[in-house]
C-alpha cells in the first residue's frame, strides 16, 4: 500500500535538503572568505588600507563572475537539451543560438578576469 503523496513528497524534501545544503556551502564559503581577508586587512593598519581591499574586490570580482557565468550556462545548455530531446528536428535551429549565447556568457567572465588583473595591477 502506497503512503499518501508518496514519491512526490520523497522529491520534494530531496529538494529542500538540497537548497538547505547550498545555503550551508554559501555559508561556508563566505565564513573563509573573511577568514583569508584577515591578512590582507591586517596589512592595512601599518599603511594603506585601500589595497588589501582592492585585492579582496579582484577576487571576489572572479569568484562571482565565474559563479554566476557557470550558472548560466549550464541553464541555458540544459535547457538547450531538453528541447532538443523533446524536438529532434529543431537541434540545427537551437544549437546555433546555444553556441551565441555560451560565447556571450563566457565573454562576461574573461571580462570580469581582465578587471581583475587591472585591480592587482593597483596594488
Amino acid at each position: 500500500m502506497q503512503r499518501r503523496g508518496g514519491p512526490a513528497k520523497a522529491v520534494r524534501y530531496h529538494k529542500k535538503e538540497s537548497h538547505m545544503s547550498n545555503k550551508l556551502k554559501t555559508l561556508a564559503l563566505t565564513a573563509f572568505a573573511a577568514v583569508a581577508a584577515q591578512p590582507a586587512l591586517a596589512q592595512g593598519a601599518a599603511g594603506d588600507s585601500s589595497r588589501g581591499w582592492i585585492a579582496i574586490a579582484a577576487g571576489l570580482c572572479i569568484a562571482i563572475a565565474a559563479v554566476g557565468a557557470a550558472s548560466g550556462q549550464g541553464k541555458a545548455v540544459a535547457a538547450a537539451m531538453e528541447s532538443i530531446g523533446r524536438n529532434p528536428n529543431s537541434a540545427d535551429r537551437i544549437q546555433t543560438p546555444m553556441i551565441i549565447g555560451l560565447a556571450l556568457m563566457e565573454a562576461l567572465a574573461i571580462y570580469a578576469l581582465v578587471i581583475a588583473f587591472f585591480l592587482q595591477g593597483k596594488i
